[in-house]
């Protein structure tokens, strides 16, 4: 399957727009975003765990990241509420579910294959003092890709050149970039060389980002 695996175009997707899709697991739902494979892809998702539900332990062969949108994840490492940021690196196992239910979007397949770091973080915390109304987070930084949160306030600018592309989620709020208004839940890719320019709305903006990683972008090594 592929979808959106263009990485040379620029992509917006209303995700809550979507139907919801059932995965293999009863109770397991999900928002395509994008996608190169079948089970086993290079995937961007949103998932919904109904409460109660899970997935099967299973091996990250290609490596998992995640940001807990609503409810509460859980796992054998513990309990991750709304607001977290996980690494889960190539060769990290768990078991997922959710006994309350949750909502989470997620990318696979998409780390350094020699990367061995597990971690987690309240991204919240992680925010330094506000610039111009924008308060960032650097969740995480390699020679591929820099993850970043941020808090805009109502009218603040979000900009960027980065190379090697752009990738950004709205997580609460809304922006304005280009002719597309982004609100709670859209997801938007830019190709490398393309710069950031994005207006937060009238009740500012919570956003993920990360930048750098398209280049590497490629099909699951299975």
């Amino acid at each position: 399957m592929e979808l959106n695996s263009d990485f040379s175009a620029r992509v917006v997707v209303h995700a809550d727009q979507l139907e919801w899709q059932a995965s293999p697991m009863k109770g397991v739902d999900r928002r395509m975003l994008d996608r190169i494979g079948g089970e086993v892809a290079r995937a961007t998702t949103i998932v919904r765990y109904a409460p109660g539900s899970s997935f099967s332990a299973h091996t990250h062969t290609g490596g998992e990241e995640f940001i807990v949108l609503d409810g509460v994840f859980q796992d054998e490492h513990g309990d991750f509420p709304a607001g977290t940021y996980v690494r889960n690196p190539p060769t990290s196992a768990h078991t997922p579910g959710s006994e309350p239910g949750c909502t989470i979007f997620v990318k696979l397949w998409q780390f350094d294959m020699q990367d061995r770091t597990q971690f987690r973080k309240t991204m919240a915390d992680e925010l330094a003092a506000p610039v111009s109304g924008v308060a960032t987070a650097t969740l995480h930084e390699d020679d591929r890709e820099i993850v970043t949160y941020s808090h805009l306030d109502a009218g603040a600018s979000l900009t960027s050149d980065a190379a090697g592309g752009i990738e950004l989620l709205v997580i609460d709020g809304s922006v304005t970039t280009g002719e597309d208004t982004l609100t709670k839940n859209s997801w938007l890719r830019m190709p490398e060389g393309e710069p950031l320019s994005a207006i937060a709305g009238s009740e500012g903006a919570k956003i993920w980002m990360k930048t750098g990683h398209l280049p590497f972008a490629q099909a699951p090594q299975v």
